[in-house]
C-alpha cells in the first residue's frame, strides 16, 4: 500500500478470554479486516473457559491470526502506523500474549503503541456498526464479567453512573445455564430456549429496582433460581426448562432495561447505546428497542459479529485515543481487573 496521503492504518490485538482476533482499520471507524479465531470448541469439554487452556491457545494462534488480518486487509506491516491491544480486563495469561505480541510488533515497527480497556472498545463497536453515532450518550455494556452503566460525553470523556456488585448479567447466564446442563457458552443456549418458555411463568426476584440507582446485583436472582431448580429435584417435581430460562432472562432484561432508560434521561441524553456480549441476547434488544422508542430515544447497539470479543472494536478504541494523544509506552502490562472507570480528556 502507498502510505502517501492515506489516512492512519491501526493494528489491533484482541486476547482478553477465549478469543484470539486481530484487525486493521483505515482511519477511525473502516474496516479493512477483522479475523477472530475462537476457542469455543476446545472449552466446550470443560462447561466453560479454562484460563491455562486458553493462554496456549492464544500463544498458537496470535500470530497466523495477525497475519491473516494484514493479507485480508491488503496491507504489509510496513505500513502500519500504530499498534493496539487490549490490556485488561480478562484473564491473565490471555492478556498477556496479546500485550506481548502488540509490544514486539510496535517496537520493532517503530510505532505507537496504544493499551486499550476492554469494556471502551465494547462501547466502540458502536462507532463501527453507525458510523453517523457522535457522542454525547448513554452505554449500556454487558458482559460475562461486567455490568456498567456509561455516560459517554465524548470520544475520551466518560462518566461511570453505576455497575454491578456482584456477579455481572453475563457471568449470572452462564451459570445457570451451568445447572441446567445447557451446553457452553450458556447466554445463547438460554436465549433460545427462552423463545419457547413463558416470562411469566415464575417471579424471580429484581435487585436494586428503585428509582435513581444505577447499580446492578445479579446474585440474589442466580440464588433464587437455583434454590427452584434444587427445590424442585428434591421434591421430584417436573420443571419447565423453558419457563425457567424465560423467566430468569425477563428478571435480568427488565432490571437492566429500567436502569439504562433512568440513567439516559437522568443524565439528558437523547441516545442510548448496547455493547458487549450480552448485548446479542434477542430479548434485551427487543425490550430496549421497544422501551427507547416510547420514550422518544435513539437506540444503538453493534452488528452480531461485532458484539462479541473482536479487535476491530479495540482498534477503534485505540484510533480515537491516539488522537487525543493517549499512547502506551512499552512498560505496558497487562491488568486483569482493569475497570471501566471515569475519565475525562
Amino acid at each position: 500500500m502507498n502510505k502517501c496521503n492515506h489516512e492512519t492504518i491501526t493494528l489491533a490485538i484482541e486476547s482478553s478470554c477465549d478469543e484470539t482476533a486481530a484487525a486493521v482499520l483505515t482511519g477511525g471507524r473502516e474496516i479493512l479486516s477483522s479475523v477472530i479465531a475462537t476457542q469455543i470448541p476446545v472449552h466446550q469439554k470443560y462447561g466453560g473457559v479454562v484460563p491455562e487452556i486458553a493462554s496456549r491457545q492464544h500463544i498458537i494462534g496470535i500470530m497466523p491470526v495477525i497475519d491473516e488480518a494484514l493479507h485480508k486487509a491488503d496491507v504489509a506491516l510496513a505500513d502500519i502506523d500504530q499498534v493496539a491491544v487490549t490490556y485488561g480486563p480478562g484473564l491473565v495469561g490471555a492478556l498477556l500474549v496479546g500485550v506481548s505480541a502488540a509490544k514486539a510488533l510496535a517496537f520493532s515497527l517503530n510505532v505507537p503503541l496504544i493499551g486499550v480497556n476492554h469494556l471502551e472498545g465494547h462501547i466502540f463497536a458502536n462507532f463501527l456498526s453507525h458510523p453517523a453515532l457522535e457522542p454525547p450518550f448513554m452505554a449500556l455494556v454487558v458482559s460475562g464479567g461486567h455490568t456498567s452503566l456509561v455516560d459517554v460525553r465524548g470520544y475520551n470523556d466518560f462518566s461511570l453512573m453505576g455497575e454491578t456488585r456482584d456477579d455481572a448479567a453475563g457471568e449470572a447466564f452462564d451459570k445457570i445455564a451451568r445447572v441446567m446442563k445447557l451446553p457452553y457458552p450458556g447466554g445463547p443456549e438460554i436465549d433460545k430456549l427462552a423463545q419457547r418458555g413463558n416470562p411469566c411463568a415464575i417471579d424471580f426476584p429484581q435487585a436494586l429496582s428503585e428509582e435513581g440507582n444505577y447499580e446492578f446485583s445479579f446474585s440474589g436472582l442466580k440464588s433464587a433460581v437455583l434454590n427452584y431448580l434444587h427445590n424442585a429435584e428434591q421434591k421430584r417435581e417436573e420443571v419447565n426448562l423453558p419457563d425457567v430460562a424465560a423467566s430468569f432472562q425477563r428478571a435480568v432484561v427488565e432490571v437492566l432495561t429500567h436502569k439504562a432508560i433512568g440513567a439516559t434521561k437522568r443524565a439528558e441524553r437523547n441516545a442510548l447505546v448496547l455493547a458487549g456480549g450480552v448485548a446479542a441476547n434477542s430479548n434485551l434488544e427487543k425490550r430496549l428497542r421497544q422501551e427507547t422508542g416510547r420514550e422518544g430515544l435513539k437506540f444503538y447497539f453493534p452488528t452480531r459479529e461485532l458484539c462479541t470479543d473482536n479487535a476491530a472494536m479495540i482498534a477503534c478504541r485505540g484510533y480515537y485515543q491516539a488522537q487525543a494523544g493517549k499512547f502506551s509506552d512499552l512498560w505496558l502490562n497487562a491488568v486483569p481487573g482493569l475497570s471501566l472507570t471515569s475519565t475525562q480528556s
